[in-house]
């Protein structure tokens, strides 16, 4: 592509590319500026009913090590009291491949209780889990779990999906999974100011489920 020669034609195309970059860059901003300050250690996140940990892929059936990372720390909120309840969300599209009940596995060979893990199997997306925590299991407050690339659209998507929500940030390797979730993340954030405009129906809606209230029911 030749580039414009004369001073008015450079300023134009100057001008082209920076209202470009603010278009790309501008959900992104959206998202960090509506998710704020609200992004906490396992160790200081404030208490809320429930945590809601979002899929991150198995391997071999099992968690991957990202998704292990983030049970870890829903396991470690539930021991020391600052959720009762821990809603799992993930891809189960496939009958071969079913991240919630992996998740769940995980959550009780680390000490949760079965009563206290809810499953949700339509989890295909970050919009889809947030609209069906409020919608579907009726969690109106919670502490979401992610990698700190992806936790501020997550909370930018539960608050305009109508969960109030701090988020634990999980420490990740910076490796090659990592570089790519942030990378993905700069594209993502265009779908996630699209959704949280138009909040659209999940791909599974479904009936109302009383999972989440029975856990709390008579939780300590």
């Amino acid at each position: 592509m030749r580039l414009p020669r004369s001073r008015r034609g450079q300023r134009r195309a100057f001008q082209v590319v920076v209202a470009a970059t603010v278009l790309v860059l501008a959900p992104a901003t959206w998202m960090n500026a509506t998710a704020g300050p609200r992004v906490y250690g396992v160790a200081d996140a404030p208490a809320a009913p429930v945590a809601i940990v979002f899929g991150a892929g198995l391997w071999d059936g099992k968690p991957s090590p990202y998704l292990a990372h983030r049970l870890d720390a829903a396991a470690a909120l539930y021991d020391r009291g600052a959720v009762r309840a821990v809603l799992v969300t993930g891809d189960n599209s496939r009958q071969d491949y079913d991240e919630p009940d992996a998740m769940r596995g995980y959550l009780l060979r680390h000490g949760v209780p079965a009563r206290r893990i809810v499953t949700d199997y339509a989890g295909f997306d970050t919009w889809d889990s947030c609209s069906r925590a409020h919608r579907i299991f009726g969690v109106d407050r919670a502490v979401l779990v992610s990698q700190g690339f992806h936790i501020r659209r997550a909370l930018a998507l539960c608050g305009a999906a109508g969960v109030d929500s701090n988020g634990v940030a999980v420490a990740a390797n910076r490796d090659v999974t990592w570089a790519y979730g942030g990378v993905r993340e700069i594209f993502a954030a265009g779908k996630a100011a699209a959704d949280a405009l138009l909040r659209p129906d999940p791909q599974f809606l479904g009936r109302q489920e009383k999972g989440v209230t029975e856990a709390l029911a008579d939780a300590p």
